[in-house]
């Protein structure tokens, strides 16, 4: 199992994207995506403008469009937000349960806890979302690096030590870079699972189970015995990330219903004042070569759209961390290297 044979660690280096198209719908601030967004829409309403033939002042003041756009606006806004809040509300409305229920919830998370702090050997494990995680990821690299020290060569043979040896710094080198960037970082930030998204573990206990498997004649009581555990933490790292990722997304989805509530309120304002009082008659002439009225009225069905481009901008986030962790444990959802398997069978 060479370097090449196995996936890149960091999301990134995985996705097989463009790095300012991974930044867009993950890393970038909600406000800028829409941002974004928006101008492109501005942007798209006066080139189509500018390209028709007939001039835009012609258009817009001809029949009625302005009306005729701003009633479907208005409709498709009212209807679009309740529609969020209700979907919102009803996700995190399953975080209401009976006493019964919430005690379960509770002697599952204590259960899964103190499995934690066993497996990485601590009286207790964090408290703090970041912490935890770091806690967890620094056990599975302090677990390798004991069984790297304790390889012998001379027992294990050249091929299984270098197999082993690989195996492990990918491990090592993983979870240093994963335990820095949990280091300070703050849930309800996309930082925290971003980090978590940076940690292959799925690959890791793949191989390491493969390994325990081809090679179990060969491996010594010890190892094979440091390799369960290891083998275990990893199998650990999968619920507390879909665990963190659950919360993650009720937070956002929090936050998405706040935020539409605030420009909900002056978007409509400027649909329904578009709609009593905008005439693009009123706003003859030219500035830099447009036609003031196609600039008001790109403006304005830019500001009317502020709710739904922001729900874009937010939605983008879910659903991009959702395909990369639709799979729990050592499924591998995606285009890899299957020498690694060739040589096992």
């Amino acid at each position: 199992m060479s370097d090449a044979d196995q996936p890149g660690d960091t999301m990134r280096e995985r996705a097989g994207r463009a790095s300012w198209l991974l930044y867009l719908l993950l890393d970038a601030n909600r406000w800028l995506v829409a941002g974004i967004l928006s101008g492109v829409l501005f942007l798209a309403i006066l080139a189509a403008g500018l390209a028709h033939p007939v001039p835009a002042q012609t258009l817009l003041t001809v029949a009625d469009p302005i009306e005729t756009l701003f009633q479907a606006l208005v409709t498709g806004m009212i209807t679009a937000v309740t529609l969020v809040l209700t979907l919102s509300q009803l996700v995190l409305s399953q975080e209401l349960g009976a006493a019964g229920d919430q005690r379960e919830r509770m002697t599952g998370a204590m259960e899964f806890r103190d499995d934690v702090a066993n497996n990485i050997g601590t009286p207790i494990s964090p408290a703090e979302p970041s912490a935890f995680l770091r806690s967890l990821v620094r056990g599975t690299g302090e677990q390798a690096a004991d069984i790297q020290d304790g390889l012998d060569p001379d027992e294990l043979g050249e091929e299984l030590t270098d197999l082993l040896s690989t195996y492990l710094d990918s491990i090592t080198g993983n979870a240093d870079t994963v335990t820095e960037q949990l280091e300070g970082a703050n849930f309800g930030e996309f930082d925290v699972l971003k980090a978590a998204l940076n940690y292959n573990y799925s690959w890791k206990l793949y191989a390491g189970r493969r390994i325990n498997e081809s090679y179990a004649d060969q491996l010594p009581d010890d190892v094979a015995e440091q390799l369960d555990r290891l083998n275990r933490t990893l199998e650990l790292f999968g619920p507390a990330r879909e665990h963190f990722k659950t919360l993650y997304f009720q937070w956002e989805l929090s936050n998405l219903s706040r935020t539409l509530l605030y420009v909900s309120i002056p978007a409509l304002a400027v649909t329904i004042c578009s709609l009593l009082f905008l005439n693009p008659a009123d706003f003859s002439g030219l500035t830099l070569g447009i036609a003031n009225s196609l600039l008001i009225v790109a403006a304005a069905v830019t500001a009317s759209m502020l709710p739904f481009t922001l729900l874009l901008s937010y939605i983008l986030r879910i659903v991009t961390i959702t395909k990369r962790t639709l799979s729990i444990g050592p499924f591998i959802l995606r285009e890899t290297d299957r020498s690694v398997d060739v040589e096992w069978e």
